[in-house]
């Protein structure tokens, strides 16, 4: 998302010698005392959820009790950073220094601490402290950013932020520094507190500040963060785990600090809210795993956020950001939230969620009639709701079902260069029509139609047109299983293939030998990841073709080929010893430079996807229609697979990982970490905590 006001960052600050804050002030409360007080102070007498997670130069720490939730992140390195990021608003308060020659290092000092304060209004700021020590003998604050996680996201990749979000000037009590201000509304806001507990601080006016470590000592910091921003409602362990769940701490932890009653947040520190795609195929996933109140608190959020014509929000604008984007749109300070329905993927992954809960989960059946009965905030029925995205679907892919040819495909949305789960700027290589929308969603949606019409559980909410309308969902679903993956299909002779690989494998700095060895004698066949706005197919290999194991049933034809492009070693396919790349354009030259080990959905490794085949696997091989050499071939694939995913459990809840080879070996690189990254992985990631519904091959 471009940042909506741009203005340069990285000013000097200007330090206020006052005793007034440039914004509420907090109330005096000691911090150990704020603590001591947590329990009663929020009211609340669940057990508190504390955990971390160490990647690369990135320590996060994670709190949540009551309406307190928190995820602070100390980076080492060059770059410096301290940074808390809250669910509640989806907020964050960070603070940047000036990079170093020589890479630095934090220390956590002990766990978070919970902080319930008032601000000069006596309005209530919820937050954590932190005590840390730093190996650097100076650090040079470079910038404090306080309000939404949007900006804070914008300010880490591009140094930029709205200029209606200013520089926020700092204020010293002794050894304390502290940034606060209020909502840009005026609703309370958020604070950023930094204590010298060894060293001194330099702090001039007009000067930048620096912090000196004592002489041949550490040094050593409270760090207090606290917003303002509306709680959200924890679901705790027996309100979300079923007994089939698996009993990883770590994914357990990381899917309890993502889940209230509200909604399901999609990762931390960087997408701590809503995101439709996220919530449906992790709770496809997770369905297993989950209580019937944790499942149906996602749908619910899934139907409450449809727009009129049943299209399912990607993602949403709150708190402050709501602020900003209401502003810019109609110049009114509104924090009312703003949905963005720029995907075209997610409105077809509704009808199949809802279908493996209501139609093939036991408790879900028993529940649907209820489910559907229930209302959203804005008085209308689930099944209503439901009803008018299927009623979307159907009209939506009619004209492909009468005509099937490529310029009637599901496009992106006119403007946008991603409207799927690849959605950075280069994820589609430059596509129009994508893969997984068009060859699987949209035909697994309208079997799901069919199903769920078949069933008459939408029957209290249709009217007989409508009814009518939904009737045609089987015919349609038949035709685009039929001719959309056609349109997809990529050939390659034995002998470009082999030379595609051996050229790629010298760019990427790999051994060939095993993927040369991998290929066929025979023309290589695979799905391309898309087609341009021409509607010829961009030959990227991809892991997309897992969503076609979990959603559909292939031909057995069809099933030997997707898990033979997808497991032969990379470059000839997509495996590595640290897991299933997302892409590899080894048969495109002219797009490599787009899918690097560096790019966000380049070569490297999203946790999920490697689930979404593990689960797909799963699917096939309880099917009883496939000759045996097509299920030992799932066989085998299944194992190589968990192979890979054992290989690299310590990332097991990261959004994604790159990879370094070495020594005839691949090992994992933590993404975003490096200078030449296109971006970051969050720690904790939603649709990475999927295993705990799986489980490995005996």
């Amino acid at each position: 998302m471009p940042v909506l006001f741009r203005r340069t960052a990285g000013v000097a600050l200007a330090l206020a010698l006052s005793m007034a804050l440039g914004g509420p002030a907090l109330a005096a409360q000691a911090p150990a005392a704020a603590a001591a007080q947590a329990a009663s102070d929020t009211g609340d007498t669940g057990d508190i959820l504390r955990f971390r997670i160490r990647e690369g130069r990135n320590d996060n720490l994670f709190y949540r009790h009551g309406p307190v939730a928190a995820h602070a992140l100390l980076t080492s390195g060059t770059q410096p950073r301290l940074l808390a990021a809250f669910p509640a608003g989806n907020s964050g308060v960070g603070l940047w220094f000036e990079a170093g020659a020589a890479p630095m290092q934090w220390q956590a000092q002990g766990e978070l601490r919970e902080l319930v304060r008032a601000d000069a209004r006596g309005r209530t700021l919820r937050g954590i402290a932190l005590e840390a020590s730093s190996d650097a003998a100076t650090l040079t604050v470079r910038e404090a950013v306080l309000g939404s996680i949007r900006v804070l996201r914008d300010f880490q990749a591009l140094g930029e932020r709205p200029d209606a979000v200013a520089s926020v000037v700092p204020t010293r009590d002794g050894r304390r520094l502290r940034w606060a201000r209020e909502r840009l509304d005026g609703a309370a806001g958020y604070a950023l507190e930094l204590e010298l507990l060894d060293g001194r601080i330099d702090a001039r006016a007009g000067q930048p500040i620096m912090l000196h470590a004592p002489p041949g000592k550490p040094l050593r910091v409270r760090f207090s963060a606290l917003t303002g921003e509306p709680p959200l409602t924890p679901l705790d362990a027996a309100q979300l785990f079923a007994p089939a769940a698996g009993r990883d701490p770590r994914s357990r932890q990381a899917l309890a600090f993502l889940s209230y009653r509200e909604k399901l947040l999609a990762g931390s520190w960087r997408f701590d809210t809503y995101f439709g795609r996220d919530t449906l195929m992790s709770l496809r996933l997770l369905l297993p795993a989950l209580v019937p109140e944790a499942v149906e608190a996602g749908l619910g959020s899934v139907l409450a956020r449809l727009d009129r014509d049943g299209e399912v929000a990607h993602e949403e604008d709150i708190g402050e950001f709501a602020v900003l984007r209401h502003r810019q749109r109609d110049g009114r300070d509104d924090a009312t939230p703003i949905y963005d329905y720029g995907m075209v993927d997610d409105d077809f992954m509704l009808a199949p969620v809802a279908a493996a809960w209501l139609l093939d989960s036991a408790d879900g059946r028993a529940r649907a009639a209820a489910f559907l009965a229930r209302t959203t905030p804005a008085g209308e029925r689930y099944g209503a709701a439901l009803a008018r995205n299927l009623l979307w679907v159907v009209a939506r892919s009619a004209a492909f079902a009468e005509t099937p040819r490529w310029d009637r495909l599901i496009a992106l949305q006119p403007g946008h260069n991603a409207g799927q789960w690849r959605d950075s700027e280069h994820g589609l290589g430059g596509g129009r029509y994508a893969y997984d929308v068009n060859a699987v969603f949209v035909p697994a949606a309208l079997q799901a139609i069919a199903r769920l019409q078949a069933q008459g559980l939408l029957q209290p909410y249709l009217g007989l047109a409508q009814a009518q309308r939904l009737q045609r969902a089987a015919g349609f679903a038949e035709c685009w299983q039929r001719h959309a993956p056609a349109l997809f299909a990529v050939e390659r002779a034995p002998e470009q293939a082999r030379a595609a690989v051996a050229a790629y494998a010298r760019t990427a700095g790999v051994d060939p030998a095993p993927a040369l060895a991998s290929l066929p004698r025979t023309p290589l066949r695979f799905a391309a990841l898309a087609l341009d706005a021409d509607g010829q197919p961009l030959p990227v290999l991809h892991s997309d073709g897992g969503f076609a194991l979990l959603l559909l049933d292939p031909s057995a034809a069809a099933l030997d080929a997707l898990v033979d492009a997808l497991l032969r070693p990379f470059p000839a396919g997509l495996m590595t010893d640290v897991g299933l790349l997302v892409a590899n354009p080894a048969y495109a030259p002219a797009l490599q430079p787009r899918f690097g080990a560096d790019a966000y959905h380049g070569t490297v490794v999203w946790s999920w996807q490697q689930a979404v085949l593990a689960a797909g696997l799963e699917r096939q091989l309880r099917r009883e229609d496939l000759p045996a050499a097509t299920r030992a071939r799932l066989l085998a694939a299944r194992q190589r697979l968990w192979t890979a995913i054992d290989a690299a459990r310590t990332v097991r809840t990261s959004e994604l990982w790159s990879w370094r080879y070495a020594d005839g070996r691949y090992a994992v690189r933590a993404f975003g970490q490096d200078h030449g990254d296109a971006d970051e992985s969050n720690a904790a990631q939603l649709w990475s905590t999927v295993f705990l519904a799986l489980r490995p091959p005996p």
